[in-house]
Order: structure tokens, then sequence, then C-alpha cells
């Protein structure tokens, strides 16, 4: 936001994701292991001590958590917009190739200066346009709507809520990592990362420049997918539609967004009794107490941009439904919003929110 705010020469260095952690044979992510399980330990499925490893292994290392989640799907996205280095999104924290990226991205914003290339070159209409497509295409963060949202504006870009849902409908589901799948940021790398993604999409990507010096283009022509159960073709996508769907509806007049990647089939259409709850911190004291029943809709209110103040992040609530085993049985609405790593039923960012009257 600040590079297309006061639009001087910048190319941004991500830390990268960290590595999967490792319990009885098992792949552990930071979300789904840590987070999630608490709801599992209060259940009695588990024990303190077993807890307590799992927080520890789910956690390796250096790095973002090791999902599709809001860190690195924007990480993702930057690369795909042009603002950092091919290969930048899901080379892992601790490897060799970040430390290159790194080397590399000090070498080239020289260049950049001394070429007088600026980021609203780098960040047009095409960039945005693309960046909604690999979003689509990768299932997403639902907080990416509002970040790309902030970019543009910064950009003096104009970005509409119909423009995320018209591409979603035209663009197929083609990566799915935790939370809606059992694929991590390694899989994705070592499967070709974004070079690999983009090489897929080429033929609807819009050409442009990128802080590379090599067009967006180029980067796809040259990108390769070493693993096509991890990057999907077109032809075979995990949906025909996009990661994230934009909803409006009764609850929502001027929209909704939920991360449909993130929802088994069998929940999409859902009807229940509704439990009203003013903040976050009630509905996950509800949920641990074991108020929460199948065919229930928690509504959260309360927790948007004014009434939160903020718009919080409705993490641990979510993380209780799974961890507590009703992520196929109860829905969740708010105009709050998530992590990266909400997954089931759960809709956000419901406009207008309640503390503007919103219904």
């Amino acid at each position: 936001m600040a590079a297309a705010r006061i639009n001087l020469p910048t190319i941004i260095v991500t830390a990268g994701p960290m590595m999967s952690g490792r319990f009885k044979g098992k792949r552990l992510s930071y979300v789904r292991d840590a987070f999630e399980v608490i709801g599992r330990f209060k259940k009695g499925e588990i024990s303190e001590a077993e807890l307590r490893v799992l927080e520890k292994e789910a956690c390796p290392g250096a790095g973002s958590c090791q999902g599709m989640y809001t860190a690195n799907t924007m990480a993702c996205l930057t690369e795909v917009m042009g603002m950092s280095l091919p290969g930048s999104g899901c080379a892992l924290a601790v490897s060799a190739k970040r430390k290159r990226i790194v080397y590399d991205s000090g070498q080239r914003i020289v260049k950049l200066i001394e070429g007088k290339v600026l980021p609203r070159d780098i960040m047009n209409r095409g960039a945005f346009e693309d960046a909604i497509r690999v979003d689509m295409a990768l299932g997403g963060s639902t907080n990416t709507i509002l970040h790309l949202l902030a970019i543009a504006n910064e950009a003096e870009v104009e970005l509409s809520l119909e423009l995320f849902d018209e591409i979603g409908r035209e663009t197929p589901h083609l990566v799915n990592l935790r939370p809606g799948g059992d694929y991590f940021m390694e899989d994705l790398e070592w499967a070709g990362g974004i070079p690999g993604l983009l090489n897929t999409l080429k033929d609807i990507l819009v050409d442009r420049p990128t802080v590379s010096g090599k067009s967006i283009k180029e980067i796809a022509s040259e990108g390769e997918v070493l693993d096509r159960e991890v990057i999907r073709s077109l032809d075979s996508p995990y949906d025909r539609e996009g990661g994230i769907a934009i909803l409006t509806g009764s609850l929502a007049p001027e929209g909704a967004v939920v991360k449909q990647s993130a929802v088994k089939e069998k929940v999409k259409k859902f009807k229940g009794r509704a439990k009203v709850f003013n903040n976050e911190e009630d509905a996950v004291k509800a949920i641990y107490a074991g108020k929460i029943r199948d065919h229930n809709v928690i509504v959260i209110r309360y927790e948007g941009p004014k009434g939160g103040p903020g718009m919080r992040e409705m993490l641990s609530p979510t993380a209780a439904v799974v961890g507590m085993g009703l992520s196929d049985s109860v829905a969740l609405i708010t105009d709050g919003r998530f992590s990266g790593g909400t997954r089931g039923p759960c809709v956000g960012h419901v406009c207008p929110e309640a503390a503007q009257g919103g219904p």
C-alpha cells in the first residue's frame, strides 16, 4: 500500500512459508493442528501433553503458516502483480532459494531506481485483474479481497466487489492447499510454484511489466508444472468456479464473502436455527460450553470495521467449531472477517455491518 501511495521504486521481499511439522508420521500445519485441536482437547479427545506437543511440532521453524492462508496468499499475489521476483511467493523461508531471491532483489532494486521504474507502472489494472484470477485459482484467503481493494485504492486503480464475482465465476479452482485441501505450501513450491500456475493460466493473463524486467507472460511461458495433482490443468479443475465466492441476499444486501473451496459440497446448502452473539468472545464461550448444536447457525454481529471496531478476525470461533466436531453441521455468519485458515460454511464481511444498521 505504501509503495502504491508514494510511488517510489520498490521491490517486495517476503519471508516465505514455514516447512510442515511432523507428528506420528503425519504432516502438520499451524492453524489446523494447533488452533483447531484446542476443541479436541476441550472434548477430552487428546491429553494436555499431546496438545503441547502438537503446538510445538506444528510450528517447526521460521516462516508464515504452511497453507494457503492470508500471508502466503498475499505473497503469491504480490508475485503475480509483478512486485516481487518470480518464485518469491512459494520459496520456503529456510531454503537456499529464498536467500537467492533476497540477494537478487537487492541487485534488482538498483536497476529499478536507475530505470525509474515505479510501482504504478507495475500495479496497473491488468495486474489487479490477474491477481484476482490467481487468487480464485489458488482458493486464497478471503482477506485478499480487503487487501487488494485497499492496495488498488492507493494505486488509484478502480476495483469493485462485482469484478471479484465476475472473475471468480470465470476462473477455475486449480490448487487446493490447506485449509480446504491437504496439500501444503511446500507442495506448491515443488510442483512449480506461481510460475507453474501462471503457465497454466497464460492464455487468460494480461501481459504487462514486472519488477524482474520480464513481462508476466514471459514468466508464465518459462514456468513449468511438475505435479499435476497439486496444480490441476484447466481440463481437470477442483471446481469450475474460483475458490472465493461473493454472496448477496437478505442478510447481506451489499455483499458478503465465503471461501467456497473450503466448504464441503454437502453443506453448501444449509438451513438451521440462528444463535446470535454480539461479540466474538461470547460466541467462543458458547461453542466450548457445548451450547451450539447440530444445525445451528452462529451469527456474530458488531464485529465489522465500525462495530468491532476494527473488523477482527474470527479465527477463534471458526477453529472452535472445527475442533468441537461441528464443521459439517454448523454454519457461521459474521460482519467480521476471517483467518485465511477458516474452513467450513462460514460467511463473512456481511455488508452493511450491524453497527451501520445492517440486517
